[in-house]
């Protein structure tokens, strides 16, 4: 667990002292490139972290002359925000680049930006492409590097909807989740967090759009691939789903829109989940294909709990990172 709030408050200007378990504390230079790079036991702490810092930002380290490179090959609202938000409320600052902004969009190699930046910034938040070149930026690092998403996984994302679930009904562990849509970098993260979190998770995709098999197949205590949805969500205490063609994917959008109608999240859905599920999305969303306007519109939704959740789970994130 996270120290007391009296640890929180080093004198003016310095670094502060970790504001971790000893477990993380006792760690080397770390990295949250995937959910699998810290345990279930910190996955969960650091959710229960971001909960703390939402009722008491009051609690937050003092990060002052630290600051937070961010890198963006791909469009972003509530990651960007969130991140720089984050990053003010705990005293520090963040630097925007945009691939059209760094040499990396020129054609310099990874590794000699990951050397440069991060002599120069306390950590690195990445939103790409490929996986790879996160992984890539992260060998040369010598500060924290953070996965703002990639075409493979999405892990802020799951830190923000574990903190939703777990504010509105409590802990997740032994309850049952169904995907819903394209198995992409959101749906994959949602199978490594069944095993995190200890929940089961139920995938429905059109053929030919399921997940990775490989991360499947090392899941398949936890995970289960069906083709029905209404089969997948049958008594389930979660649903999610995501749009059905994600950046970089527009040109599939008329191929994906015949191939998913039957895979939109509705009230008629909804209504074979449990009687007090929750429905959640990462947004943006479009209403009318993989959620109807009423159910994301609804009185009873999380999802703009759970969209401002972002900023608190990547505070509670940035904290445990730059006190390494």
């Amino acid at each position: 667990m996270f120290l007391a709030q009296t640890e929180f408050d080093p004198p003016a200007g310095s670094r502060p002292k970790s504001v971790m378990n000893p477990e993380i504390a006792s760690m080397s230079l770390r990295h949250f490139l995937t959910l699998n790079d810290f345990s279930g036991s910190e996955l969960l702490a650091l959710v229960q972290r971001a909960i703390a810092l939402k009722q008491n930002p009051a609690l937050a380290a003092d990060f002052q002359r630290h600051t937070l490179g961010l890198i963006f090959d791909k469009a972003s609202t509530r990651t960007r925000v969130a991140f720089e938000v984050a990053m003010t409320q705990l005293g520090g600052a963040s630097i925007f680049l945009s691939k059209a902004d760094t040499q990396l969009g020129r054609g310099e190699p990874i590794e000699d930006s990951a050397r440069v930046l991060s002599r120069m910034v306390d950590c690195v938040a990445i939103r790409t492409f490929e996986h790879a070149r996160l992984v890539r930026f992260a060998e040369y690092s010598r500060v924290p590097v953070i996965n703002a998403l990639s075409d493979s996984f999405h892990p802020c994302q799951l830190l923000a909807d574990v903190q939703t679930f777990l504010e509105h009904r409590g802990p997740i562990a032994g309850k049952s989740v169904a995907w819903i849509g394209d198995g992409n970098n959101m749906c994959q993260s949602y199978i490594n967090a069944a095993a995190a979190f200890d929940f089961e998770l139920r995938i429905a995709c059109p053929p030919g759009f399921e997940p990775d098999a490989d991360l499947v197949n090392a899941n398949k205590s936890r995970v289960r691939l069906v083709q029905d949805p209404a089969t997948a969500v049958a008594g389930v205490d979660l649903v999610v789903t995501d749009v059905w063609a994600s950046m970089g994917q527009e040109h599939e959008q008329a191929l994906r829109g015949s191939s998913f109608l039957n895979y939109s999240v509705n009230e008629e859905l909804m209504a074979q989940a449990a009687p007090e599920a929750l429905f959640m999305h990462c947004l943006p969303a479009h209403r009318g294909e993989e959620v109807s306007a009423g159910l994301l519109d609804a009185d009873t939704t999380v999802v703009w709990d759970e969209a401002e959740n972002r900023m608190h789970s990547q505070k509670a994130l940035l904290e445990m990172l730059l006190s390494q």
